[in-house]
């Protein structure tokens, strides 16, 4: 009779065989997966009283997932969505369980069954166009990353890429021809092609220089030649855009934030949702309608700006200031 596989054989498994080769999660997915089931571990044997490697399939318990979720935004103080997260690693853990033990069925059903937490949607962010256009104004041009930097932002701003998908571009990922594009290679091992500005391409195609025959080459590299990831690219975007009142910079900016510039600028420039999902590389098209939504919540504010008033007062006389009000002048220039 052959021996049941132990706990760390069925993690590594399900690491390495599981959400790598069967999944096709990006290494960004991973190490998110390694942190939640890390810190359920931890909680385990701590709960269990005993060190880590004593730990066994029997002490994988959908009771021990409950506390652990409730540990977290209690003790540890994380936020609902944080919770959530973590709760849908361990589900898709349990599953795999579920699928080499039968015996851990029953346990894999509750956890599944362990509701996700309502939380507000996180407030999606992005530049008017008038900051982008103050933003490339104010930038390095003869520094000796200038070209590089530049050709970056507006490479985020062009495609709406995620990080990690701009870390891992390689040279024969671009086609600078007639027609520019760039093939880009996405979650769940997904691929998919967005258009580029000639602009872009030109500027792409100055960056690359002598490396265009190395189709392996990194587009985007350091100072000492290696391939950027995906913090080194967020310190470019936080240096370009610190908090600056004159370019209406109120904050510090991620990359995330081109990803959803790119978002409503090409709705507001009369893109349909389902190209742009496309583009973005949207599984779901509900997560691309949430741009139509802010898109609509902006026009409804500006008509809302210039409806005329109900009742004739010595208010209403005075000389309308709509000309300042850029909320309507963004909706004027959607049309």
């Amino acid at each position: 009779m052959n021996a049941l596989p132990s706990l760390g054989n069925l993690l590594h498994t399900f690491f390495e065989d599981h959400l790598v080769c069967q999944k096709g999660l990006r290494p960004s997915s991973i190490q998110s997966y390694r942190d939640a089931i890390r810190l359920f571990l931890q909680f385990v044997a701590a709960d269990k009283r005993c060190k880590l490697i004593r730990l066994g399939v029997a002490d994988m318990t959908s009771d021990r997932v409950l506390r652990f979720l409730d540990h977290l935004e209690k003790d540890r103080g994380n936020t609902v969505a944080s919770r959530n997260q973590r709760l849908a690693a361990l589900r898709c853990f349990f599953e795999y369980l579920a699928s080499r033990l039968p015996e851990l069925l029953g346990e894999a059903h509750r956890v599944t069954g362990i509701p996700i937490k309502r939380a507000p949607a996180p407030r999606t962010r992005f530049l008017e166009r008038e900051a982008v256009e103050a933003l490339f104004r104010k930038l390095p041009k003869h520094t000796p990353l200038a070209l590089r930097d530049r050709t970056l932002l507006l490479f985020l701003y062009n495609t709406g890429a995620r990080t990690q998908e701009v870390a891992d571009l390689r040279v024969e990922n671009l086609d600078l021809g007639a027609k520019p594009r760039v093939r880009l290679h996405g979650k769940g091992d997904k691929w998919r092609v967005c258009p580029l500005w000639k602009q872009s391409a030109q500027m792409l195609s100055e960056l690359i220089g002598n490396a265009r025959s190395c189709t392996q080459a990194p587009v985007f590299v350091s100072r000492t030649g290696r391939p950027l990831t995906r913090y080194g690219i967020y310190k470019i975007v936080r240096r370009h855009t610190c908090p600056d009142d004159k370019f209406n910079f109120g904050e510090s900016i991620s990359p995330h934030w081109f990803r959803h510039t790119a978002a409503v600028h090409l709705l507001e420039a009369g893109v349909e949702v389902n190209v742009i999902r496309a583009w973005l590389g949207h599984v779901s098209l509900e997560t691309t309608n949430r741009y139509a939504e802010i898109n609509l919540r902006m026009k409804a504010q500006a008509l809302q700006a210039c409806e005329p008033p109900t009742s004739i007062s010595a208010d209403s006389t005075r000389t309308p200031k709509w000309r300042d009000d850029q909320a309507l002048l963004n909706w004027l220039e959607s049309l």
